[in-house]
């Protein structure tokens, strides 16, 4: 299918300017990046988590009163999938061990590693196959000062400036200090890093670094690092039981108010489990898959915030879930790939984002909130994008001048997963560029957790996108990667000393805190017929389900 001719006519323009921005390149001489107070205007006035329609004080909970997106809201404000009395848990328990984890990406899957080193049985359910996660589909690199003129304390700087001075300050210390050393762990587990011929690492620049410090393999690495980790867990079977298909919906208790262990949904048989645990690491990832204020997502079918919420409903409080990250270069031709993440790598590589008239607007190298603030700006009130057949907005993402700075094949050999998946639609990036528009990308804020990953709540620890603080508002390039690894290893190594140093096991298992829970609901007046977790997103249309219910409706009259 490729480009429309209309569209072609318009990459002329593109085209016409390539040579002037190529030799400025060449020259050092980058775009004027804009200042702190030209960052908060552009911010105030077009990034997404400034509007305020669209979002809600929640009504209940252990952050009552913050105010987050509905679609998120809607999910807290609703009843638990099931209510199980006490006395019926124990019967209902399937699985004991010492340590679960709930999740199956990256950071679950890193902490499932960590805790049986420790010593620990561990076992990691997930409610897909393991690995189905956003980790997978990271591809630009991971962060970390492994080179001679970086360090950690750069490295600290670059993140706290990239969350606009936000963050937890302890939990962005861990991150950054740990960084080098989950690089190392990944390459002894086997990860093929991107290197130059003498052998030592390839690092690039990433939006808001002040430092090359970006690690990569292609444009893969999220994939590449979860090939290591899925194989380390297959090799320790011995010490971690994988259980697939299987949907956390909520937290178990036990009568002193520890954690101890999760209430379970078996997506194949439709029944449900207990997982009895001493320790429990929520590791589901975000919520891309509720579209916050109607986005496309580069997230996985499976990013429905299910851990969020059942951690919340267990007494743990939220931070920062009023940020959510737009990516500022996803997809928006051709249709089929819409919202599909392009790569920040692209512009660390020298591409220029450009306006349908071929003109730089912005410094490709902005903070990621900052740089799709600018996008929007262009679209929306300069009416300087491109628009598509299908009535979708983009600018030009100008990948051929990476062929011009740094060789032909270039794009084919640093890119080869866009590459294939434009060239599937006669599209070839290094010849044409392609047309990008900000897209959903990751969720700032989460449970809140201390620098050990520990919760409110004895026995319950978070890592990973579910839980917040660690990069305030706003996420740099390559430190999801990174958030996952160092907090999951985290996870696993605290939740198996926090096992070690039980005085007795969890007893009495109870769901009261979810009927309190209820309870707050009807005392804020919330009458609903909605559940929560969502599990998995319903993309069936309303006109659709109307003729599903009347057509089983008649069935069973029948």
């Amino acid at each position: 299918m490729g480009y429309t001719p209309e569209m072609l006519e318009l990459i002329k323009r593109v085209e016409k300017t390539r040579p002037e921005r190529v030799e400025r390149a060449r020259r050092g001489e980058d775009f004027p990046a804009l200042t702190l107070a030209g960052r908060e205007e552009v911010l105030s006035k077009f990034h997404p988590d400034y509007k305020q329609e669209g979002r809600r004080a929640v009504q209940v909970g252990p952050s009552k009163g913050e105010i987050y997106p509905d679609e998120f809201v809607d999910l807290l404000e609703a009843k638990s999938r099931l209510l199980v009395a006490d006395q019926e848990l124990e019967k209902l328990v399937e699985y004991q061990t010492d340590v679960l984890v709930i999740g199956g990406g990256g950071a679950g899957t890193s902490a499932a590693l960590l805790a049986s080193e420790n010593g620990a049985k561990v076992i990691l359910a997930t409610k897909l196959r393991h690995g189905d996660a956003n980790t997978v589909m990271a591809e630009g690199g991971i962060q970390g000062a492994t080179q001679e003129v970086d360090s950690p304390y750069y490295h600290y700087l670059d993140v706290i400036g990239g969350g606009h001075f936000t963050n937890t300050p302890e939990l962005v210390a861990a991150l950054t200090h740990d960084a080098p050393l989950v690089i190392e762990w990944l390459e002894k587990l086997g990860m093929m890093f991107d290197k130059a011929p003498d052998g030592r690492m390839r690092v690039r620049h990433g939006g808001g670094t002040s430092r090359k410090r970006m690690h990569s393999a292609g444009d893969m690495t999220g994939s590449e690092i979860m090939r290591v980790l899925r194989d380390e867990v297959r090799n320790r079977q011995d010490l971690v039981n994988v259980i697939e298909f299987a949907a956390a919906v909520e937290i178990v208790k036990d009568k002193q108010g520890r954690c101890a262990g999760a209430l379970f949904y078996n997506m194949e048989t439709e029944e449900y489990f207990v997982v009895k645990a001493k320790a429990t690491v929520i590791a589901t990832g975000g919520y891309g898959r509720l579209h916050i204020q109607g986005f496309a997502t580069t997230n996985h079918y499976g990013a429905t915030a299910d851990g969020l919420v059942i951690g919340y409903r267990a007494g743990v409080p939220l931070a920062f879930m009023h940020s959510t990250q737009y990516h500022p270069t996803g997809v928006a031709f051709p249709e089929q790939n819409i919202g599909l993440l392009i790569t920040e790598k692209v512009r660390g590589l020298g591409a220029n984002l450009l306006n349908i008239d071929g003109e730089q607007f912005v410094f490709e190298r902005e903070p990621r909130d900052v740089e799709s603030s600018c996008i929007i700006r262009e679209c929306l009130e300069r009416g300087k994008g491109i628009i598509t057949p299908t009535g979708r907005i983009g600018v030009w993402l100008d990948s051929p001048m990476i062929e011009e700075l740094e060789g032909p094949g270039t794009v084919q050999r640093e890119l080869p997963a866009k590459y294939i998946q434009f060239k599937r639609y006669d599209i070839d990036i290094s010849k044409v560029p392609m047309l990008v528009y900000p897209t959903l990308h990751y969720q700032n804020g989460g449970l809140q957790i201390d620098d050990r990953t520990a919760t409110t709540v004895p026995g319950l620890f978070v890592a990973g996108e579910s839980s917040g603080g660690v990069h305030g508002e706003n996420r740099l390039m390559g430190n999801s990667l990174l958030d996952i690894t160092v907090f999951g290893r985290r996870a696993g190594r605290t939740a198996a000393e926090y096992v070690q140093g039980l005085e007795s096991e969890p007893e009495a298992l109870t769901m009261e805190h979810v009927r309190q829970y209820h309870e707050e609901l009807q005392q804020a007046g919330i009458d609903t017929d909605r559940v929560s977790p969502l599990v998995l997103p319903n993309y069936t249309r309303e006109e659709i389900m109307e003729k599903q219910l009347t057509t089983h409706y008649q069935g069973g009259l029948r």
